[in-house]
């Protein structure tokens, strides 16, 4: 039965010609793909003689003879060059076949047939390259045919799925490959097929006959075609690229873990509160890391008990009978609905078989892999539950500065992949940098703690009291996520019933600036005992927090009174060098008797005023540079202030935040502080109650005072002649003014005393003198002259008739002192109130010293 050669075959590629040559040696005959091969029609070859008509002239010799050979009944195959149509003359190379053959009278002819030897290499180097291919490629090779069944493979493919070469044929996909990865790859076949577009690296899973371990594929696929364009198959190019999966997942680990570590680094440490940083841990760590998590911190470093016995401990230093006490600070958990919830307290065996309540105390065992972890400072690995839901736990201490602070177990369920070393790597990462975090909480605390007493300690107990003021005054520490400022306020008691009021800000937080702002209180309450005035004391004190922290500065700063004067006469070399301190504040003395108020401010916020009837307001105090800065004096501003009015000395706290600008503050304050006949107290309150709420941010200090001068009932004021007989009527003076005041019990005391500082006045002084008592909660007196030269206290000796009168002041008064004024001196001494009483005797030592 005839059946036509589909396309493609192999006549398609070498494409042989025929001719024949007659008796006479001429052609006879001449084919179509002759004509094609050599470029000459039918009708131009036949007649003529081939060896003339196509050979090159240098074999036509050679040619003639071969052709006689032929035709005396010798067949004879070789190669033969020929010129080549359309080549510019070249010469192509054929090689013939030549068969004798006989006509029909019985001559002698003969029949060539002709193939060109260039479609021959070709088809050779097909072959070759496809054997090489299919024999030599270190991939897998395989040729699908058009039923999708496999036609040849290669002994790559057959190493990967077993057997020969041979033995894959006709084989289907779902031979190779199971469920949905067979249709996959049998719908991508039938797309190329049909299509024509190839398709690169689809990957395919699966697995090796023989082998459970899941391998990777990548497949490229491409439609074959025949010479005349027929798609005849798809061939499939594979390769094992399950090391490329792995390395691809362990790289994706790794960038997921340091994703995971930069996130902890972002958001654990945010709050210096000990349980926040552990819930941070676990918001960082659940579900990215673990499904489940949970953070244990020793009880003893949650109280602050830094002494406490098997507290946080010294790696290797757990006590025997198991871990010290832990409380359970922080539960995540992506799969909550699946566990009883440590938050509702779980019950059970001691131990590791129930999860402890959150925020409970409880221990783990001796010899348990949380104990030991704790103990070892290494990770440990914790068995499954015995519900079979948890697979894999770590136990990871967390460890910072060489000591154990807590522990942290990180925990998968099943169908979770379980811990590798990576992933223990990655937990003992995490939980060190908590650890460290909470440690530095931890000593953060300790120093918030510390300064908070510090400053604390530093400030004046309660209300204090002071003549012709009614005091009230507030410190308000900022929210638990700051750091202690330097916030300080004083009422300092002066000569002659004055009264120094200090509201001042170090710049800064923590406890250098709380051991700074004591320093500097403590120089303001050295300096006011000089009685020096107020723009003279900020001078001083600038000198002061300009050589904080340098060496000697505390002690020099917090030295006595005598000290200071060559300390502000010149700036140390080591001040220099040193750290400078900023620090604002306003020092104001009130003098009760007139009512006067003396202002001088370095860098700090106005005072605030309310006077009876009107609105509040701000004095216009030059504000001059913060302490610290130097070189700028300070100016003094005095103000009248009415009876009953009203002074509010204030940080910025109270009137300054990062979201409500420093004007809206003061705006704010000024309209909290109406009704200032009101306690206080109370106002103290409405203040605090309408500013504060909106800040937080910084500490707050007010110092809040009514003005209640002196009645003139209460004041003696006299003026003297410089003769001496004005020391007998300054006695008849404050006799008579002590009568009136019904303080007989003073008179013989103060006429002495009064006596002696007339007298030293009219001695030593210049000018005119002048009398003052006062009576408050003290009586005080005071004698004026206009002389420069202060009085010192001195020891008489055993022959000298005097140099006594001072010492009879300090032996019988309260108190005593000297002061300069803007014409002279004033020499003041106190004596206190009778209580009805006796007064104590004096000892042999004291009245010995009289004399």
């Amino acid at each position: 039965m005839w059946q036509s050669s589909p396309p493609g075959s192999i006549y398609d590629y070498i494409r042989v010609a025929s001719f024949s040559i007659g008796p006479d040696g001429l052609i006879e005959q001449w084919s179509r793909r002759a004509a094609g091969l050599f470029g000459v029609a039918a009708h131009e070859a036949v007649g003529k003689d081939p060896v003339e008509a196509f050979l090159p002239g240098e074999v036509r010799r050679e040619g003639h003879r071969r052709v006689g050979e032929v035709l005396d009944g010798k067949e004879w195959t070789g190669l033969v060059p020929f010129r080549m149509p359309g080549e510019g003359g070249a010469h192509g190379l054929a090689e013939i076949y030549v068969m004798p053959s006989e006509t029909a009278t019985g001559e002698r002819a003969a029949v060539c047939i002709v193939v060109d030897v260039r479609a021959l290499r070709r088809i050779e180097t097909d072959l070759a390259a496809s054997q090489a291919i299919f024999g030599q490629s270190p991939f897998g090779f395989v040729l699908f045919g058009t039923d999708l069944t496999v036609v040849r493979a290669n002994e790559r493919f057959a190493t990967v799925f077993g057997g020969r070469a041979d033995d894959h044929r006709g084989r289907t996909v779902g031979d190779y490959l199971t469920g949905a990865e067979a249709d996959r790859l049998t719908a991508t076949l039938e797309r190329v097929l049909e299509t024509g577009n190839s398709v690169t690296d689809l990957q395919l899973v699966g697995t090796a006959p023989g082998d459970t371990e899941r391998r990777h594929w990548s497949m490229n696929l491409y439609r074959v075609h025949s010479g005349s364009g027929r798609p005849i198959g798809i061939a499939g190019l594979a390769t094992d690229v399950t090391r490329r999966h792995t390395a691809a997942r362990e790289a994706a680990s790794a960038r997921r873990n340091l994703a995971l570590l930069n996130e902890a680094s972002a958001r654990i440490g945010n709050s210096l509160d000990l349980e926040t940083t552990a819930r941070e841990l676990l918001d960082v760590a659940v579900p990215v890391f673990c499904d489940l998590a949970s953070v244990d911190l020793y009880q003893a470093l949650l109280t602050g008990d830094e002494a406490a016995p098997g507290g946080w401990s010294p790696l290797g230093q757990e006590p025997a009978g198991g871990s010290a006490e832990l409380r359970r600070v922080a539960f995540a958990s992506a799969v909550s609905d699946a566990l009883p919830h440590p938050a509702r307290g779980a019950s059970g065996p001691p131990g590791d078989a129930a999860p402890p309540a959150l925020g409970s105390v409880h221990r783990y065992p001796f010899g348990s892999p949380c104990a030991v972890a704790l103990r070892t400072g290494r990770i440990e690995d914790v068995p499954g539950d015995d519900g079979g839901f948890v697979q894999s736990t770590l136990a990871v201490p967390m460890v910072a500065h060489d000591t154990v602070v807590g522990l942290v177990r990180f925990s998968r369920t099943k169908g979770s992949e379980p811990f590798d070393a990576r992933d223990r790597a990655l937990a003992t990462e995490l939980a060190a940098r908590a650890a460290v975090c909470i440690d530095n909480a931890r000593l953060y605390r300790r120093e918030h703690e510390r300064a908070l007493i510090l400053q604390r300690s530093l400030l004046p107990p309660g209300d204090p009291e002071a003549a012709g003021l009614d005091i009230a005054c507030r410190y308000l520490p900022g929210n638990t996520a700051n750091e202690v400022g330097g916030d300080w306020f004083d009422v300092i008691e002066l000569p002659g019933h004055r009264t120094a009021l200090v509201v001042g800000d170090v710049m800064g937080r923590g406890l250098r600036a709380a051991v700074a702002m004591g320093e500097l209180r403590t120089a303001v309450r050295t300096l006011a005992l000089l009685d020096l005035e107020p723009a003279e004391v900020l001078s001083a004190l600038d000198e002061v927090a300009r050589g904080l922290g340098a060496p000697g500065a505390a002690s020099a700063s917090g030295g006595g009174g005598a000290q200071w004067p060559a300390r502000a006469a010149h700036k140390s070399r080591e001040a220099d060098l040193s750290e400078v301190y900023l620090a604002t504040c306003v020092y104001a003395v009130y003098d009760p008797v007139t009512r006067r108020c003396t202002f001088a401010n370095a860098g700090h916020l106005p005072p605030a005023v309310v006077e009876p009837g009107e609105a509040a307001l701000l004095l216009d105090v030059p504000p001059g540079m913060p302490l610290g800065v130097g070189g700028e004096p300070f100016e003094e501003v005095e103000v009248e202030l009415k009876e009953g009015a009203l002074l509010a000395l204030y940080t910025d706290g109270l009137v300054e935040s990062r979201d409500h600008p420093l004007d809206e503050g003061l705006a704010a304050l000024r309209k909290a502080l109406v009704e200032p006949a009101q306690p206080l107290e109370d106002v103290c309150d409405r203040v605090l109650g309408s500013l504060h709420t909106r800040h937080g941010e910084d500490d707050i200090a007010l110092l809040m005072a009514r003005i209640q001068g002196l009645p003139t009932e209460a004041v003696g004021d006299w003026r003297l002649p410089r003769e001496p007989r004005s020391v007998g009527r300054a006695r008849e003076l404050a006799r008579g003014q002590l009568t009136s005041w019904g303080l007989d019990d003073l008179i013989d005391t103060t006429e002495l005393l009064v006596s002696e500082l007339v007298t030293n006045a009219l001695r030593y002084g210049e000018g005119e003198i002048r009398l003052r008592l006062l009576r408050d909660r003290t009586l005080v007196c005071e004698v004026w002259d206009a002389g420069l030269v202060q009085p010192r206290r001195r020891r008489a000796r055993d022959t000298d008739e005097g140099g006594r009168g001072l010492q009879l002041v300090g032996l019988l008064s309260a108190a005593w002192g000297a002061r300069r004024t803007p014409r002279g001196k004033t020499v003041w001494f106190e004596l206190p109130l009778p209580d009805g009483r006796p007064a104590a005797e004096r000892s042999v030592e004291e009245l010995l010293s009289m004399f």
